[in-house]
């Protein structure tokens, strides 16, 4: 089976290459994947493949083998671009303006059709289920995967576990990575408006100045990770925008301020929004202000199931040779597939697209991000192989 699934997707690369790019010259934001989903779906309905369609642009497919009972696997992509202008000088370069997919989705959706064609020509030469799971807005909270499981994704069938990857920019074509355990950081956002006492700038007694205040509270902020945080425990808070003012001579009457919160522990997590929540409010009120502050809860932490991962690894090797397969480093980015991995067994890895020679070596949510398309015949083939290969737990 194994040898006729890469054969497969051997077979299929060319038609996966103008798949890509059809997609990534028409890129579409987060929630407005509509003419994205179209396309899934008229892939699927040409294959004989059902689906539905849930949240909105999400298209979930049923691929039924031998024995459909036996266990349900599922494999999700998103769907989702940036608002980014792209600067690639490339024939499928984005039709959009303003909009690309910089981060490779375009790719994950393409490794998935790859994948579910492969499946369907196979059908009678597996056993289980597969779930096609073609998400909308990944790149933007509250995260399509939480959509799409509050409307029951993960049920009807339960799937006993899901598989996802994600291009890769630093690892070469060729190769994938892995991880057990905890891989991606959780995501919240922080928003804050520090409001004071507008008034001249030569008379600062007189206002209640909230620039400075606000620059009292990013170094207090950021001593709540130097100081209340077990060092051996990531996490990073970046305060990313501060607005406030428009003149030389105006004390202003509000500064806002903006940042992200990523941790790799979900209980720190939220003993740090407690922090976050205490600090703000007690600097700025000492300092004669008042603060407005509201933290948007993003994304968790993604952790990947050990036993599946294991066993995926494994199977990877089997699949691409164990000398192309390597450990993933755990990174502070974050992925709304952590919702997925909260509710069953996840594994999220890793696809190589950097190739040197041709010059693909921009890294993802940049505007000449690009890649490999020698790595979606690996990604669909090892998606498909995953799906049919993989034991459920007993």
């Amino acid at each position: 089976m194994q040898e006729r699934i890469q054969q497969l997707a051997n077979t299929y690369l060319p038609e996966l290459i103008t798949w890509r790019r059809h997609l990534h010259q028409h890129p579409e934001l987060s929630y407005q994947e509509f003419e994205t989903a179209t396309f899934v779906q008229d892939k699927l309905n040409e294959w004989g493949i059902p689906f539905q369609v849930m949240a909105g642009t999400g298209v979930i497919g049923l691929i039924k083998g031998k024995n459909p009972a036996i266990k349900t696997i599922a494999l999700r992509a998103d769907l989702d671009a940036l608002p980014i202008q792209e600067e690639n000088e490339v024939v499928y370069r984005s039709c959009k303006p303003g909009i690309m997919h910089a981060c490779g989705h375009d790719v994950h959706t393409t490794c998935l059709l790859g994948a579910a064609k492969i499946l369907q020509e196979t059908i009678e030469e597996w056993e289980g289920t597969v779930k096609l799971i073609f998400q909308p807005g990944e790149e933007k909270n509250p995260g399509g995967a939480s959509l799409l499981i509050k409307e029951g994704v993960l049920e009807n069938p339960r799937p006993d576990g899901i598989f996802a990857l994600h291009v890769h920019t630093t690892l070469e074509t060729g190769k994938v990575s892995f991880r057990s355990g905890k891989v991606m950081a959780s995501a919240d956002e922080i928003y804050i408006t520090v409001h004071g006492k507008g008034g001249h700038a030569a008379s600062p007694h007189a206002a209640i100045d909230p620039i400075l205040i606000s620059a009292q509270l990013i170094t207090a902020l950021q001593q709540l990770i130097s100081r209340r945080n077990d060092p051996f425990n990531p996490c990073v808070l970046s305060i990313t925008s501060i607005q406030g003012g428009n003149t030389t001579n105006v004390i202003p009457d509000q500064v806002k301020l903006m940042g992200t919160f990523r941790a790799l522990n979900e209980k720190w997590r939220f003993e740090a929004h407690e922090l976050i929540r205490n600090t703000t409010e007690q600097l700025v009120s000492s300092m004669g202000g008042k603060a407005d502050l509201h933290i948007d809860i993003g994304y968790p932490c993604v952790v990947n199931e050990v036993n599946l991962t294991t066993q995926a690894q494994q199977l990877a090797s089997a699949y691409l040779g164990e000398s192309n397969v390597s450990e993933t480093e755990i990174r502070m980015g974050a992925e709304d597939f952590g919702f997925y991995a909260q509710k069953i067994p996840a594994c999220f890895f890793r696809l190589g697209t950097q190739n040197m020679e041709k010059g693909i070596v921009h890294g993802v949510h940049t505007s000449k991000f690009d890649v490999d398309e020698a790595a979606l015949e690996i990604g669909a083939g090892l998606l498909a192989w995953l799906a049919v290969a993989e034991k459920p737990a007993s």
